[in-house]
């Protein structure tokens, strides 16, 4: 149902689904033919995602996923802690983008911490450029904590905010909530 909604309703919108890469979830993707795979190294009774993939000790495993996800002709993303290393190896395994995993950046609250957690998200951002992989991020994100992304990162293409959009939703509204998100990172 969500699949007919977005590309009969929402033509132009794109359809992600994320998840860890078993057979299950792998029939559902191929069922569903989404724009974007996301592929997230957590185990599937886990509540959500707080690490990136170890790229290098599932290479063989990470490889056959997107191979046969390309051959499906869907864009694979793989959620990576923020590391300038990772982007090019989740390259060489053949991933279109990366998602850096943002949660010690968001979840920061000391002002040392934020502008280290920020600074290592950057880094992993302009590597991901320079590997050649588009680029997407999330985990913690809010309307006071993304403008900075945005701004230090021009690759980006897209951003995972929805507990951050529910929780303000609560307060402002849906559509007001999307407003202020837009807003926030200079968009009307």
């Amino acid at each position: 149902m969500l699949r007919d909604l977005l590309r009969h309703d929402f033509p132009g919108r794109e359809y992600n689904i994320e998840g860890y890469p078993d057979e299950r979830f792998l029939q559902l993707v191929e069922a569903n033919k989404p724009d974007q795979v996301t592929l997230v190294p957590d185990d599937p009774a886990q509540g959500t995602s707080d690490h990136g993939w170890d790229i290098t000790a599932n290479r063989a495993v990470l490889k056959d996923v997107i191979s046969r996800l390309h051959a499906g002709g869907m864009r694979v993303s793989i959620f990576i802690d923020p590391d300038p290393a990772l982007p090019a190896l989740a390259k060489s395994v053949g991933a279109d983008r990366v998602e850096i995993y943002t949660g010690p950046y968001g979840g920061a609250s000391v002002p040392a911490d934020i502008s280290f957690e920020f600074d290592k998200v950057v880094a992993t951002g302009k590597a991901a450029a320079a590997a050649g992989v588009d680029l997407n991020a999330g985990h913690d994100l809010t309307r006071a904590n993304l403008p900075p992304l945005v701004s230090a990162l021009p690759n980006l293409k897209e951003v995972s905010i929805g507990h951050s959009i529910v929780a303000d939703a609560l307060t402002f509204g849906l559509s007001e909530t999307v407003r202020l998100f837009r807003q926030s990172i200079g968009h009307s």
